[in-house]
């Protein structure tokens, strides 16, 4: 007998995109199976069956999973209208087929995970799983507890958007802080903007750690595989959390 897959699986398999998006696609008739559309979810294919998306045939892909320090000056993003320097310009053309989680804004640097896992991107960008990502920031002038305090019961950076961050000082002097900074959101540009709030400047602002996945052990602009083992755990850990969210 001939082993099944579940189509939403097989399309995240590709990379294309995760598990939920790919119902998505299934029930806005954009999946074509053996040349039939199927808007049924939970259908699943044999090995043999050739699935289409909006006419392209796809195939599944083996899951790489790399972490990226990023350097300043780039955004993150595959293409920009306006011709600005993005993360492609820095990576080898053989990981042209990754996608980041979640983004950097184009001064800011440090940690990206790169992988072409579409579910593994869902997870950690996802607004109600809630992963941790861990900053190193400096400003200019010094902060206080009242500005700690604030940032950890939430700013207004946009109208109906609240933003929440944790805050740990590591060096204060009188012309900047140093500080460690630790988001459960991703709010566009939101360290910034709640430093901006506040009347701070970010003077940099840099990514060391994504969930469990940390920078350590890279310099600007370089890539290298996260170790199996490490994917592991990392998967361990969202699925704790998801279990703790549900």
């Amino acid at each position: 007998m001939t082993a099944k897959t579940r189509l939403n699986k097989y399309i995240a398999s590709s990379g294309m995109c995760s598990r939920r998006d790919a119902d998505l696609l299934i029930e806005q008739g954009k999946v074509n199976v053996n040349g039939k559309i199927v808007k049924e979810l939970g259908f699943s294919i044999s090995e043999k069956d050739k699935v289409f998306i909006d006419g392209k045939l796809i195939h599944p892909q083996k899951h790489e999973y790399y972490k990226f320090y990023k350097p300043a000056g780039y955004i993150t993003t595959a293409d920009d209208e306006k011709g600005r320097k993005t993360i492609y310009d820095v990576l080898p053309e053989n990981f042209k087929n990754l996608k980041p989680v979640g983004r950097l804004d184009k001064e800011s640097t440090g940690l990206l995970i790169m992988t072409n896992d579409g579910d593994l991107i869902n997870e950690l960008t996802h607004p109600s799983i809630k992963v941790p990502k861990v900053y190193i920031v400096r400003i200019d002038g010094r902060i206080n507890q009242n500005h700690i305090n604030q940032m950890a019961n939430g700013i207004e950076i946009e109208e109906g958007k609240i933003a929440y961050a944790e805050v740990e000082v590591i060096e204060i002097s009188n012309k900047s802080t140093l500080m460690e900074v630790v988001l459960y959101q991703g709010l566009n540009r939101q360290i910034r903007k709640m430093f901006d709030y506040l009347g701070f400047e970010v003077q940099s602002l840099k990514r060391i750690q994504h969930a469990t996945i940390q920078l350590e052990g890279l310099k600007k602009g370089e890539i290298k595989p996260i170790k199996p083992k490490q994917i592991k755990e990392l998967k361990a850990y969202l699925s704790k959390i998801v279990s703790k969210n549900a």
